[in-house]
């Protein structure tokens, strides 16, 4: 057996099970596109001095090819050692795992001995499969490392998983939250619906990844019915490549919309708030054309305040989609408000240093 959520330190699994701002962590590349070690360490300190309470890193922002290129590890043990060294506080630090199952243990594995606490499982690889494969290779990885429950969206590689498949998910033991990026309604509640029906609810955390839905679903309490009872569940944080971008901002964000959730009224100010972050998201992850700029939209945020040199992907062919820029343009001018630039001009020096 590897790692069990039983040894997670207290500090970690607290902060996983109360909820907490999880940012993807993305790929910073030189001009060459090889690895800029400088900016990619700057990231990090970013993350860390936004009040992240953890790092997701090798997952879809990150960028899936690094596995083709090498960078796997040297990324996953970068940003590991640069969380340790820039603060002392405790950090969930969440590795992505994807692939057949041996590539998906050897990551898992791998993650686990530089010391993640959990692996976001991508499965995408298992497209086709049966319900009882693919629940036999989460198993599998289950027995390595604490998992992470991924509903990746079809219009980036993710397949539909239906409540049951959920249900089935949740019910393994060391599963400790799932991130729900289908960026569906229905098929979010088929999450919810598994959740319950699992009766996981007070093991398995909720994060949303829906970019379209942020605030409401954390808003938003969800119910569904178990024996004859309704039983009501909440997201409790993010794991989101939006948070890549303006992160000390969508901190102060979740830490308002944990205080709101937690009373009687919603204020409607809150509520109206999630049409104007889903309107940046639109930008940044280029809905207009079906995704396909959502890294490089996110990596143009970043390279305008300085943080990246450019937004060069690993496929040359990933990058801005015809008028993505000016829909970057707008957001940024219209929500100026849910930008941190001033804060990271006030400290990019430091975190490039």
């Amino acid at each position: 057996m590897g790692l069990h959520r039983s040894a997670l330190p207290e500090a970690v699994r607290r902060l996983i099970a109360d909820g907490t701002a999880i940012p993807a962590h993305p790929l910073a590349l030189d001009a060459s596109r090889k690895l800029d070690r400088r900016r990619q360490r700057g990231l990090t300190r970013y993350y860390v001095d936004s009040g992240v309470g953890g790092l997701a890193v090798g997952v879809h922002t990150t960028q899936f090819e690094i596995r083709d290129v090498g960078l796997y590890e040297p990324v996953l043990a970068g940003a590991m050692e640069d969380a340790r060294a820039w603060t002392d506080r405790p950090l969930a630090m969440v590795a992505g795992v994807c692939g057949g199952t041996e590539q998906a243990l050897r990551e898992a594995k791998l993650a686990v001995s530089l010391g993640y606490h959990a692996g976001l499982l991508s499965l995408s690889a298992l497209r086709g499969a049966s319900l009882p494969e693919i629940i036999t290779h989460c198993r599998r990885v289950a027995e390595e490392v604490p998992l992470v429950g991924f509903y990746l969206q079809p219009a980036v590689g993710g397949m539909n998983l239906d409540a049951a498949f959920w249900e089935a998910f949740c019910a393994i033991d060391n599963v400790i939250a799932v991130k729900a990026a289908p960026f569906s309604r229905y098929r979010t509640l088929d999450v919810v619906q598994g959740l319950v029906a699992a009766r996981a609810e007070d093991r398995v955390t909720l994060y949303t990844g829906n970019d379209d839905h942020i605030v409401l679903d954390l808003l938003t309490p969800f119910s569904a019915m178990r024996d004859g009872a309704e039983v009501t569940v909440r997201f409790r944080g993010g794991l989101l490549g939006h948070w890549s971008v303006w992160t000390q901002q969508a901190v102060k964000l979740l830490a308002r919309l944990k205080e709101a959730a937690a009373g009687d009224a919603i204020p409607a100010g809150l509520l109206a708030l999630d049409s104007r972050v889903t309107d940046c998201n639109a930008a940044f992850f280029d809905v207009a054309n079906d995704f396909h700029g959502c890294i490089a939209g996110c990596h143009e945020v970043l390279r305008r305040q300085g943080l990246l040199e450019g937004i060069w992907c690993l496929n040359p062919k990933e990058g801005l989609s015809p008028g993505q820029a000016e829909l970057i343009d707008r957001v940024a001018r219209e929500h100026a408000d849910l930008s941190d630039d001033a804060f990271v001009a006030a400290n990019r020096e430091r975190w490039l240093s």
